[in-house]
């Protein structure tokens, strides 16, 4: 896989500003996470997941308590996820991840976002046949085999494992990704993992030149600006 992973997910919190959607983004998730699989961290691993991922990324304590405490209102906003693809800017492929509660507002700005880039919304498939769909755990270990036996031995379906400079990354199936995260940590005991995520990952990256960088930075800005989207994963590099 390589570790190109690092530049695949399009980072929402480059600014003072943003961070403030990425804090809205993460008490989103961690709400819809806890209110369909429970509010303890302990015995609902997606959520617990989430926190760490909320801390890591500087998500103060309050946003995070207050999400779980609503959730265990039981009320609330009743959020759906919703997966849009299509072709961005120079012939690029975006999927965007979506949590909303009015699917039909959301696909119309979803589109608005390409259709002002001059891109196209395709259906459900039309990019993402392009990508890896794919559970990535990425900690400091020194011994490769040894992880992967660990594994190998809860049935877990690795795809690809790599050590590089002492850490590990482990690529599995995104339906073993609990699996695999859990039996690392009952054989390694507590892991500060670097990434601990699934995403989708290109099979081949389309290099960005000229006008189409602004193009694709309005398109990505467009989108951003959207609350209801969560994440996007392109191919593009730039020079």
């Amino acid at each position: 896989m390589g570790r190109a992973y690092q530049n695949r997910k399009e980072s929402m919190a480059k600014t003072s500003d943003m961070k403030a959607k990425v804090y809205s983004r993460y008490g989103r998730e961690i709400y819809v996470s806890a209110k369909s699989g429970g509010v303890d961290p302990e015995g609902n691993l997606a959520l617990r997941s989430l926190i760490d991922r909320a801390k890591k990324d500087q998500v103060p304590a309050h946003v995070i308590e207050k999400a779980i405490d609503k959730a265990k209102g039981g009320g609330g906003e009743d959020y759906s996820p919703a997966r849009y693809e299509g072709y961005g800017p120079g012939g690029s492929m975006a999927i965007i991840d979506c949590l909303t509660d009015n699917p039909n507002r959301t696909f119309g700005d979803v589109r608005q976002a390409f259709t002002k880039t001059k891109c196209k919304i395709g259906t459900q498939g039309s990019v993402s046949h392009m990508f890896d769909h794919s559970a990535i755990l990425v900690f400091k270990h020194d011994n490769e085999e040894a992880v992967l036996e660990i594994l190998m031995d809860a049935d877990v379906d690795v795809t690809d494992i790599e050590n590089e400079n002492g850490k590990i990354s482990v690529f599995a199936l995104p339906t073993d990704y609990f699996k695999a995260k859990q039996a690392l940590l009952d054989k390694l005991g507590e892991i500060d993992f670097e990434v601990d995520e699934i995403q989708f990952i290109p099979q081949a990256f389309t290099t960005m030149t000229g006008d189409d960088v602004e193009l694709f930075e309005k398109f990505l800005a467009m989108l951003d600006d959207l609350d209801d989207v969560q994440q996007v994963y392109h191919n593009v590099e730039f020079n």
